[in-house]
């Protein structure tokens, strides 16, 4: 039978030892924490974004059809008034975002900027929105080659060229979103850098029906 003062020894002993494990498992978490902190923030960052894009994508889709149910003869030249057809999406693009609570950026119908032909650019960045802020962009004539290669729509709802081939006339909505990621400041401090999109675009090209 082991003597007291052999326990005690031994108590000695090992205490030493629980001590230095101790302080391992506190270097292992200090060192995990900001890898496991990046995850978290970029879950949720990543499906924000996701959330965010669907939204837009569900409004810009949505406003292309109505305009391009409206007749096409109220779409003048940019010099002329906003036509009727163009001041619908720009409403429908609106109360949606407010219905959905996302910032409008305090853009208002009169920021309607003619730019090329049937096209006009609605744009805001105030109400706390970074950058940019909010972009609407509608151009009713947009069109594409009939038959051949069809690009994808730029955010800026360019026509595409279509040579001598018949074209399709149709209308297209571009939403930009500015969104500012929270990702990119943690992964800073990690002493890395990744190129993150300033905005999150939608656009939706819609066949005019009039």
């Amino acid at each position: 039978m082991s003597s007291p003062r052999l326990r005690g020894g031994r108590c000695r002993l090992a205490f030493p030892a629980w001590r230095d494990e101790r302080a391992a498992q506190i270097v292992e978490f200090a060192v995990a924490l900001p890898l496991l902190v990046l995850f978290v923030v970029g879950i949720f960052d990543f499906s924000g974004a996701f959330t965010l894009r669907q939204k837009l994508t569900n409004v810009a889709r949505d406003a292309a059809r109505a305009a391009a149910a409206d007749p096409a003869s109220d779409v003048p030249q940019p010099s002329t008034p906003v036509p009727a057809s163009v001041s619908d999406v720009f409403q429908l693009v609106d109360n949606y975002l407010l219905a959905n609570k996302i910032n409008d950026c305090g853009i208002t119908a009169s920021s309607a900027v003619p730019t090329l032909p049937a096209t006009w650019t609605y744009s805001s960045n105030t109400n706390g929105c970074p950058g940019t802020g909010l972009i609407i962009t509608i151009n009713r004539a947009y069109y594409f080659p009939q038959n051949g290669v069809v690009q994808a729509p730029t955010v800026n709802c360019l026509p595409q060229p279509t040579g001598s081939q018949a074209t399709v006339i149709a209308t297209c909505v571009s939403v930009q979103y500015a969104y500012r990621w929270k990702f990119g400041k943690v992964e800073s401090l990690l002493g890395s850098t990744t190129g993150l999109p300033n905005s999150i675009t939608a656009v939706s090209v819609t066949m005019n029906e009039n």
